[in-house]
This record gives C-alpha cells, sequence and structure tokens, in this order.
C-alpha cells in the first residue's frame, strides 16, 4: 500500500505525538511542559502553544491574524522565512506572557528546513526553551 504526500507528513506527525508524550510524562521535571504545534499551508504559518493535558490553547499566533498582515505590510506574505520568524518572536512572547518558557516542538510531521525552522530559531532566540 502506497502513501501519498499528505499521508506520509501525517503518519510522521503521529509519531512524533507518541514521542513527545512519552517524554512529557516520564519527565523528571515536575510540571509538564506545554506542546509548541506548528502548521504550515502555501499561503499561511501557524503556532500554537498547546497545554500538555487535554490539549487546550494556551497561546497562538499565525500569519493570517490582522496585525501581523499589516506589519509584514502591502506587500508582505506569510509565505517566506521572515514571516515564520516573526511568527516564531510573537508565539516565544506570548508564551512568556502566560508564564510558558518551555515546551516541546512538534513539528507536525514537516521536515525542519526552511519556514519550520525560521519559526523554531526565532522561538528560541526570544527565550523559549525546547
Amino acid at each position: 500500500m502506497s502513501l501519498n504526500k499528505k499521508d506520509q507528513r501525517l503518519r510522521r506527525a503521529r509519531q512524533t505525538r507518541v514521542r513527545i508524550a512519552t517524554n512529557i510524562a516520564t519527565a523528571a521535571e515536575g510540571g509538564r511542559a506545554a506542546r509548541l504545534a506548528v502548521h504550515r499551508t502555501n499561503l499561511h504559518i501557524y503556532a500554537s502553544i498547546l497545554s500538555a493535558d487535554g490539549g487546550k490553547v494556551l497561546a497562538s499566533a499565525s500569519t493570517a491574524e490582522k496585525a501581523v498582515r499589516s506589519e509584514l505590510g502591502a506587500g508582505g506574505k506569510g509565505s517566506n522565512t521572515a514571516a515564520a520568524t516573526l511568527i516564531g518572536k510573537r508565539i516565544a512572547e506570548k508564551a512568556m506572557a502566560a508564564g510558558i518558557s518551555q515546551v516541546a516542538f512538534d513539528r507536525s510531521g514537516f521536515a525542519y528546513h526552511g519556514r519550520v525552522k525560521a519559526l523554531a530559531e526565532a522561538a528560541r532566540e526570544a527565550g523559549l526553551k525546547f
């Protein structure tokens, strides 16, 4: 049975989420870490911080937000690494404001390359640990 491109990505995402859940459950630290989930489309990139128990959204940022679109400018696109860097900084700031400093990075089966890598590195530079 041959899997198409989307099914392959979803398979990788499931494996990653199982690994994250196992690591969070067996963490030596007292608290359970939140999960930084990233999703990208051809036009936008989305980042959400989800609680470890139940998956409640604690913070989110995306290039679809009106404030971000205006910050990118008239010619600004949400589908480039500059936009992903901006979203990485915004999600880190929102996480810090919510009292979250450490997360598990969930790239949702996407390759750690390009926009996903730019978002992760910007979040790390802004003080988020993962």
